[in-house]
Order: structure tokens, then sequence, then C-alpha cells
């Protein structure tokens, strides 16, 4: 924050919103037209909204903001028979995190959780197959806090 222009920060604060956000939002305004009978709805959200970004504050508060989504949606779409959940992760091992998991970063990075490694991507998409079955209806509103020990909260 201090290290940007104000124009910088508004651009990163928009963009941050509008994929992370606005993307879900719009992408579940869609979905639901078509559960005339029902349906699920699982949005991937972070451990960063629970913990804060200090990097990427914009990201934190997306995250956060999606969870607060998914919980306003639980309860506006149970009458349609439409549950919302949520998974939240912490690092996960993909492409994406590639260049954040090595040596030395990765090494405190993978520290941070008492099993010594980050997620595995089968081990999240556990959580939202569970949360997409039929199963999951009781669960609507749930948030899945998906991190390997490495940031408790009650």
């Amino acid at each position: 924050m201090t290290e940007v222009s104000y124009e910088e920060w508004q651009t990163a604060w928009h963009r941050t919103l509008a994929v992370n956000l606005l993307g879900a939002a719009n992408a579940t305004w869609c979905a639901v037209r078509h559960m005339p009978h029902g349906g699920r709805i699982v949005n991937v959200s972070s451990r960063g909204a629970f913990r804060g970004e200090p990097d990427s504050p914009a990201y934190g508060a997306s995250k956060a903001g999606m969870n607060a989504l998914g919980q306003s949606l639980a309860i506006a779409l149970a009458p349609h028979g439409i549950a919302v959940g949520t998974v939240a992760p912490g690092f996960v091992e993909t492409d994406m995190t590639n260049e954040h998991l090595k040596a030395p970063r990765g090494d405190a990075i993978r520290a941070q959780s008492p099993f010594g490694r980050v997620a595995e991507a089968d081990e999240i998409a556990a959580a939202v197959l569970y949360l997409a079955s039929p199963a999951a209806e009781w669960a609507s509103g749930a948030i899945i806090d998906l991190n390997g020990a490495s940031y408790l909260r009650s």
C-alpha cells in the first residue's frame, strides 16, 4: 500500500473484486436460472479471508466477501432447494502456487502446517464434491476451512 500510487491501488482493488467477488456473484446468478428444481453452488474462498493478506489486502477482502456472499445466498436460495457451500483452502500445490512454493519461501509456507506440507488439489476437490452432493444440503451456509491446521480459529 505504501509503495504504489493511488491509481495503482484503485486498479488492483477493482480488478481483484471484479474477478474474485463479482465474478462469483455473476456466475451464481447465471447458474440459479438453470436450477428450477434445486441444486448446489460451491464457492472457493481462501484462508486469507480469515487471517488477512497484508501483501494483498484486496484479495483477503474479496475472499471474506465471498464467504459472506455464500452465507447470504444460502439463506436466500434455501426456499428454492439450492444449497450454497464454500471451501476456504490454505496453500495448495498447483501451477499457480509453484513459484511461491520454491525454497526458501516454500519451506516457510510448508512449515505453517504441523503436517509440514501444503494441500494437494485432490484434498480440496474432495470437499467440493461433498458440498456438491445431495448429502450436503444441511451444510448449506458452511465454510469448510481446509488449511492443515496452519491457521486455527473457533
